[in-house]
């Protein structure tokens, strides 16, 4: 573990110690969970945005080899078509 000093809000610090009271751990535990989650969520985050980028890098570069079509439009005719094969 590395020690470090964070300053808090008079709030702040009253709902962390609430928070780790009712949790029966130290308020640097819930520091930490909290720091865990925000971390998490932020590679989420660049993980979506990654695939996001990957899929619109491909958009338009495939053409079907029997031109256009009308699947956007028959979508529901398409689709219960290719159920039926």
């Amino acid at each position: 573990m590395v020690r470090t000093q964070v300053q808090f809000t008079e709030v702040q610090y009253r709902q962390l110690k609430g928070w780790a009271a009712r949790l029966g751990v130290s308020l640097s535990e819930v520091v930490r969970r909290c720091v865990d989650e925000r971390l998490s969520a932020e590679k989420a985050i660049s993980g979506r945005k990654v695939m996001i980028r990957e899929a619109v890098a491909v958009l338009g570069k495939y053409e079907d080899p029997e031109g256009l079509s009308s699947v956007a439009l028959d979508h529901d005719r398409h689709l219960s078509e290719a159920y039926r094969r």
